[in-house]
């Protein structure tokens, strides 16, 4: 099968692409940089820049099947102008694909887009999953809705489309857990706030095998992203500490404090999502890493 990934570059989509070329597949891509453009014989690069609307549709030849990566980081200071980014990154590059293929004649049946649990209100009490309707009234719960609803216009076109909504992604080069594996190796980590919050995780690879299995069981609608067992921020710091073999010993880091440190970015750190994957788990999907302290161990060592 011919699958195309956007945002192929980041952290998830080079899992992805890995996954893919293993099993066979060829990978076309599209980058806004011409110097990330590649050709071999399955992994094929092709330029697009959604903000000027352009787009090579030679990217899209015999492709069966979409993989919607592309979206500017949340893990920096959002600006008045960088929340627009966000915005923009997601929408436009999606608005871009919607309207090529209304255009071209193509095979492609199926979407798969990134979402993230961060659409899911900020709550210490609720288990959310996918058929939850309520949106969190943050930004990022904004940015998500408007994303998803881009996505649910290719409904439209006839295709099949999946929604895949993201817990926090644990990863080896780069993304949240270094960030948060930084300080504990200095001997300086300590939990968020009351350290109550729940955060929904995901390992790197599982997450790359999630969006795979979805695109190979032609599996449609909205899939949440997590490992089976969510925890608090302060198990998480404990458990990273732990694999790490050091200390804990500063007290809670207060959220005025981050909130003067990363802005309004620090909701991410503060806010509560027990997100379910119990959807997956009927449809058979197998987790390699569903504990955390598996995951953390791969990761960290």
């Amino acid at each position: 099968m011919t699958i195309l990934v956007t945002g192929a570059t980041g952290l998830v989509g080079q899992e992805l692409v890995g996954l893919l070329l293993q099993n066979g597949h060829t990978v076309h891509y599209l980058s806004t940089s011409k110097a990330k453009l590649v050709t071999s014989a399955h992994y094929k690069g092709y330029y697009w820049n959604p903000k000027s609307g352009e787009i090579d549709i030679a990217a899209f030849y015999n492709v069966e099947t979409i993989v919607h990566l592309a979206g500017a980081t949340v893990a920096q200071r959002w600006t008045t102008d960088y929340k627009e980014e966000i915005i923009q990154s997601r929408v436009l590059s999606t608005q871009l694909l919607y309207k090529t293929l209304q255009q071209i004649s193509h095979n492609v049946k199926q979407i798969v887009a990134a979402s993230a649990v961060g659409i899911y209100p900020n709550s210490l009490t609720s288990i959310y999953h996918e058929t939850d309707l309520d949106i969190d009234v943050s930004f990022l719960g904004n940015v998500v809705k408007r994303w998803e609803n881009e996505v649910s216009q290719f409904e439209k076109l006839g295709l099949l489309v999946t929604k895949i909504r993201i817990g926090i992604v644990l990863a080896k080069n780069g993304g949240a857990l270094q960030e948060m594996a930084k300080p504990i190796r200095l001997g300086i980590g300590a939990a968020f706030g009351n350290g109550k919050q729940y955060q929904s995780w995901i390992h790197i690879h599982d997450l790359a095998a999630i969006f795979y299995f979805v695109l190979k069981n032609k599996l449609s609608g909205v899939y949440n992203g997590v490992s089976p067992y969510p925890v608090s921020n302060e198990d998480l710091i404990m458990a990273i500490a732990k694999t790490l073999e050091k200390p804990l010993f500063l007290p809670n880091v207060p959220q005025f404090v981050m909130k003067l440190v990363l802005g309004e970015m620090h909701e991410i750190l503060f806010s509560s999502q027990h997100v379910s994957c119990r959807k997956l788990l009927d449809e058979n999907f197998q987790f390699k890493f569903a504990s955390l302290d598996k995951a953390l161990s791969d990761l960290l060592h």
